[in-house]
This record gives structure tokens, C-alpha cells and sequence, in this order.
């Protein structure tokens, strides 16, 4: 059993798939056998010797790599000409982006394999050690408030100095999630003053127990999905929020927007309009700009300056702290591997009867299996 890692392609990814701890529990499992591709840690300091040390082989191609391997783990999605040079019955695993990159299944459909989505793991008790959505989320929530802390020409905390008091920054979250209640728990560390609302009344407990307000707003029928996600709103009931906020967000030196919808567009929380109440020198950062941008105006990969009001949508703020990242992932896909592993077997059981490889195995042998998928795509 043969488990490739090729190297990440993206110009701004700067994390990795796997680091040399988590390759050793790897090639502790007997009969299998590690690739790794020449210089795959260098963007997190990895050497090739240690992933050697660790018991890997380190191949000079990814072309070999995924030609030879029954199991290839990546981090971001494949481009087309790769997934071409997928062995017959490999199984890739990486994050997909399955309800938007319709080529990418397409291009898996005609091959002979199978394909785990990381975006699909399912958020039970179980799964949690393998939970890479929110193991990111996390690290990008403590990101947005470092970055908003860096470019607000404020300090956070409440100073007493001999030549005056100096009031804490205020800072309005939008969204409780995993990335929304580390950015509380951060700007509360760096001693602002937070905010948070949530469409889910449910997290107000959450949010009040890390020290920030919750700002009510009546919308009705809410509520969450049975994987903890918020729901879609009507179009009303968005509106509707966005007149009830715009005077948090207009008392705010920072706001940070993480809503998203799993499987759709994230919703367009703050217009234009909404910014150009915010005070000159305040900043925006708009955590859902890939996945269509919760702020009017902002780009991905961009930082721009509106009306006097710092947007950043800036890609991928996990990869700013690419090392913990790393490790965080490496051990996320670890995790799901060995829950699979058969030790009297000494092979891996993709085929019991699991939760985990129900949800995240969206292509079996070249078909899709995935019903939400199926739906979605009409196919």
C-alpha cells in the first residue's frame, strides 16, 4: 500500500499536507509504504532528511508519485492533468470544493477512483479529530483579528497613562462559528471591547462566556443545520439584519464577517452604503470573500481602501501561520486514515459500514455517491 504526498501548487499556499511527525505514525502502520515528493516541507522548514528520519521515500515528481499511489493525500484540490494521472482504484483525498468546482468532479467521473472531500467530513463527536474545516477556521478567526490589530491605526486594550485614558477599540463580529468565536476570544485577549451577533440564537451562551456582548436581532425562523451550520436566510429576513446592524458596525473600529452558508454563496452582509458610516482609519475583514464575499466591494486576495475604510480580503489567512496549519491538517488526515486502518488485516476498510466514509467519500470507483452533491449538480 502505497501513500503519496505530492507538493502543493498554488502560488499562495504556503502550508503542507503532512509533516514528519504525523508521516511517522504513517510508515509505522506495516505494509505501507510513504512518497514524498523532493522539498514538500520547505515552505514550513521540513527538511527532506526528516521526513526520511520519519521512514518516507522522497521521490524527484509528483508525475510519480500519483501514478504509483493507492492513496494521495494533498491539501488543495488537483488540478485536471493531474487527476488524469491517477492510478485505477487510487483514492484521493484533499479539500474540493465540491458545491463550486463542477470541472474538478467531472474530471474525477471519468476516471476509475475515488475521491474524499475534507470539506465533507460530517461534524460529529467522532469526526472531530478529523474536522480540517474547523481546525482552519480556527487558525483564520485568530488571523483576521491579528491582521485587523496590525493595520488599525488604534491600540485594543484600554490604556491608563499619565497623560490621559485610553478607551479599548470596539470590535463587531459577525458570525459565531468556530472562525467567528476565536476572533472573540482573540480581540478579548488584545483587550478590546466585542460585539458578536449570529442568525443562531443558540450560540449566545458561547459567545457571552468568552467575555464579548451578543447582539440580539429578532428574525424570526432561524436556526441551524444538523451539522451546526446557520441556515440560509430569506431575503427579508437579511434585510432585515442589515438594518439592525448598521449601527454596530458604524460604532466599530473593526469588523470581522465570517457568515457562510455551507454549500453556497456567502451571503452579502454589509453594502456599500453600510461602510460609508464607519469612521476613516477603521478596518473590515471579510473572512468569506472566496467563497463570494460577505462585504460589498472586497476582493479576494485584495486590500483596499474605500471611503477611508481598510477592506481586507486578503486569501487563505490560515497559510499565514502556515506551520500550525500544517500540523493541524497533517493531523486531521492522519486521524481519518487510521480510523480506517485494519490492524489485524494490516490494510486499509474503506467499505464498513462508517458515518465518516459515507459523508466525505464523494466519488466511489467513478461515480458520484454523494446525494447533496447529486442534487445539487442534477447529475
Amino acid at each position: 500500500m502505497i501513500i503519496g504526498i505530492p507538493r502543493e501548487t498554488k502560488e499562495y499556499e504556503s502550508r503542507v499536507p503532512l509533516i514528519p511527525e504525523s508521516a511517522k505514525k504513517l510508515t509505522g502502520l506495516a505494509g505501507v509504504t510513504l512518497y514524498i515528493e523532493k522539498g514538500l516541507g520547505l515552505s514550513v522548514g521540513y527538511t527532506d532528511a526528516e521526513y526520511e528520519k520519519a521512514g518516507a521515500q522522497i521521490k524527484s515528481s509528483a508525475k510519480e508519485i500519483l501514478k504509483e499511489s493507492d492513496i494521495v493525500v494533498r491539501l488543495n484540490r488537483p488540478a485536471k492533468n493531474e487527476i488524469g494521472l491517477l492510478k485505477k482504484g487510487a483514492l484521493h483525498i484533499s479539500y474540493l470544493d465540491p458545491f463550486f468546482e463542477k470541472e474538478t468532479l467531472e474530471s474525477f467521473l471519468k476516471r476509475d477512483v475515488s475521491a474524499v472531500s475534507m470539506e465533507m467530513i460530517p461534524r460529529t463527536t467522532l469526526a472531530q479529530k478529523m474536522d480540517a474545516m474547523s481546525s482552519q477556521a480556527n487558525l483564520a478567526g485568530y488571523v483576521a483579528v491579528v491582521l485587523a490589530a496590525e493595520r488599525l491605526n488604534k491600540v485594543f486594550p484600554m490604556m491608563m497613562t499619565p497623560a490621559g485614558t485610553i478607551s479599548p477599540s470596539r470590535v463587531f463580529i459577525i458570525g459565531a462559528g468556530v472562525a467567528g468565536l476565536q476572533a472573540i476570544a482573540t480581540a478579548k485577549r488584545l483587550g478590546a471591547r466585542v460585539e458578536a451577533f449570529d442568525t443562531r440564537p443558540v450560540v449566545e451562551e458561547q459567545v457571552q462566556s468568552l467575555g464579548a456582548k451578543f447582539i440580539k436581532i429578532d428574525l424570526g425562523e432561524t436556526g441551524q443545520t444538523k451539522d451546526g451550520y446557520a441556515k440560509e436566510l430569506t431575503s427579508e429576513q437579511l434585510k432585515k439584519q442589515q438594518d439592525l446592524m448598521v449601527k454596530h458596525i458604524h460604532m466599530a473600529d473593526v469588523v470581522i464577517t465570517t457568515a457562510q452558508v455551507f454549500g453556497r454563496k456567502a451571503p452579502r452582509i454589509i453594502t456599500a452604503e453600510m461602510l460609508k458610516g464607519m469612521r476613516p482609519g477603521s478596518v473590515v475583514v471579510d473572512l468569506a470573500v472566496e467563497t463570494g464575499g460577505n462585504v460589498e466591494g472586497s476582493k479576494p486576495g485584495e486590500e483596499l481602501l474605500v471611503d477611508g475604510v481598510n477592506i481586507i480580503g486578503l486569501r487563505n489567512l490560515p497559510g499565514r501561520v502556515a506551520i500550525h496549519a500544517s500540523q493541524m491538517y497533517s493531523a486531521n488526515v492522519v486521524n481519518f486514515l487510521t480510523h480506517f486502518w485494519d490492524a489485524k488485516a494490516n490494510q486499509f476498510d474503506f467499505e464498513k459500514d462508517d458515518e465518516i466514509i459515507h459523508g466525505a467519500r464523494i466519488i466511489k470507483e467513478g461515480k458520484l455517491v454523494n446525494e447533496q452533491l447529486k442534487k445539487h449538480w442534477e447529475l
